[in-house]
Order: structure tokens, then C-alpha cells, then sequence
């Protein structure tokens, strides 16, 4: 696992996107690679005529638009070829010295499969090249990627800056434990104050754990504030957020716990969608 993965699809993100992994790739010292993929939704005519076409004009017509999928599909070749060179030189303006430029034909989320073996982290924005800058969605490959990935995956969602903090949603549970142990294990987030959230009841079990979640961290040299606050998780979570200044937030996915309906429900949808800062999402 060598490599960070950016996804480039010459959307309103693609520009903040190329930020985010690059300060990811400074941090952990990898190489980063610009990744375009050439979905067919991207390069097909958009309605199937045929059905429509009189007996002496289908020949005629079914070849006309096969010349026209075949001339889309090469000019959304040579466009992700000039988004990826646009993508490289802004990333070498911004300081990544090892880039390589990847254009594959075929589904994303199929083509960061293939590529997962060499991979430390996937970074994507929100939302692709079919929303504006200012949409409250989620791009459709986001929880496909989630879902399938075993990486982390950090989530762009507007200008990306440097955070200067973090926050790790925890529950105490195997997934929370296995993000707590990834993150103290990277050097992605080493440096920046990190607060370690719980969400409901301050027994004494709950403080056992975090107790010891904080101690991992602070034995790997991060600065922890921990604390467990009573409340509904998301507006907890949100609150605490705003309340503290957090910059980025990282979560666990896919355990099996109240959180896990979080990470993999609606309130996941929600955090993605309402989110203004970036977020980073653990297996």
C-alpha cells in the first residue's frame, strides 16, 4: 500500500480534490496518482432512436450515430486527458514531487478495486461532474466506494485548506477500535490536536473504553481531548463540531453498533451532505 488515489473528473472539485491528496501525500509520504475514469453513462448517445427510424433511413441513421458514440467516446478521452494534465500540474504547483497519471475506461468504484492492493488512501469530492459546487447531494459513487473499499477514504466537500484539528466519532465498539488503531498508526493526522468523541450514556464501561482509545493515541504522540456527551448522535456529533472549531472528522464504518446505523443509514447521507468540512472514512 504505496500510493494515494485521487479521483479526477474534471468537476467544480476535481481542483480541491487534487489539494486534499496532495497534503495527503506530503503527509504520509506517498506517491500520489491522478485517477480518471471513462464511464460509458459519461460517453453514450443520450436515447436510443432506433425504434423511431423508418425502414429506408435506419441503415443510414444506426450509422450516423454509431460515428456519434464513437466521436464522444474520443473526445472524452482527450477531455480527461487535459483534466488529468491540468490536475498534475496544479499538484506539482502545490509541492507533490512523485505523480502518475491513470485514465482507465470502465466503472470507478471497479477500477479503485483493482487498484486497492497499492492503495493507502482514496481521496474524492462530494459530488461529481453532474452537481454545482453549492449542491446539498452526494455523488453517486460515494457510498459504493464506502461500501466496497477497504481503505480509507477521505471526502472532500468544498475548498479544501489544511485542518489544523480533528474529530474521531468513537463508540467503543471493534470498527471504532480498528479506526482508532489505523489512525494512530498513520502519519496522515500526527500533529494535529485531535478530540475523541462518544455519544450517550457516561458509564463506566463507556469511560473504560475511551480511557483506553486516548491512551493508544497519546502513546503515538497525538494530543487527545476526550469526553462522552448525552444526546441523539448526529446532532451531537454536529454541535460538538461547531462548538469546537473541528476541521476534518473521522469516523469508522460498517460496525455493529448504533453508530453502525449512522455510518450506513440515512445519517450518514446527512453528515456527507450537510458537512462543511472534510471527512474521512475508516473500515
Amino acid at each position: 500500500m504505496t500510493n494515494i488515489i485521487a479521483c479526477i473528473d474534471g468537476s467544480s472539485l476535481s481542483e480541491h480534490v487534487t489539494t486534499a491528496s496532495v497534503w495527503a501525500a506530503k503527509k504520509m509520504g506517498s506517491a500520489l496518482i491522478l485517477l480518471h475514469s471513462l464511464e460509458k453513462e459519461a460517453i453514450k448517445t443520450d436515447e436510443d432512436l432506433s425504434g423511431s427510424i423508418g425502414l429506408g433511413s435506419r441503415e443510414h441513421l444506426l450509422d450516423e450515430l454509431v460515428a456519434l458514440d464513437e466521436k464522444r467516446a474520443k473526445l472524452a478521452f482527450e477531455h480527461g486527458k487535459l483534466v488529468l494534465e491540468n490536475a498534475k500540474d496544479f499538484a506539482q504547483s502545490a509541492g507533490a514531487k512523485q505523480i502518475a497519471l491513470l485514465q482507465r475506461h470502465g466503472d470507478l468504484v471497479d477500477n479503485l478495486l483493482h487498484l486497492e492492493d497499492e492503495t493507502r488512501l482514496i481521496v474524492v469530492g462530494r459530488h461529481g461532474s453532474n452537481h454545482t459546487m453549492d449542491a446539498h447531494t452526494i455523488g453517486s459513487h460515494i457510498e459504493r466506494v464506502a461500501r466496497t473499499s477497504h481503505r480509507p477514504i477521505l471526502i472532500n466537500v468544498g475548498k479544501f485548506k489544511t485542518p489544523r484539528n480533528f474529530m474521531i466519532a468513537y463508540d467503543g465498539r471493534e470498527a471504532a477500535d480498528n479506526a482508532i488503531t489505523r489512525i494512530a498508526q498513520s502519519p496522515l493526522l500526527i500533529g494535529l490536536p485531535c478530540h475523541l468523541v462518544m455519544v450517550g450514556e457516561a458509564t463506566l464501561e463507556r469511560r473504560y473504553k475511551l480511557d483506553e482509545a486516548q491512551q493508544i493515541l497519546e502513546e503515538e504522540g497525538f494530543e487527545v481531548i476526550a469526553s462522552i456527551n448525552p444526546g441523539k448522535i448526529y446532532p451531537t456529533l454536529t454541535q460538538y463540531k461547531e462548538e469546537h472549531q473541528i476541521e476534518l472528522m473521522a469516523m469508522g464504518a460498517y460496525g455493529h453498533s448504533k453508530l453502525r446505523q449512522f455510518f450506513v443509514g440515512s445519517n450518514t447521507s446527512k453528515m456527507i451532505i450537510e458537512s462543511d468540512i472534510p471527512l474521512l472514512i475508516l473500515r
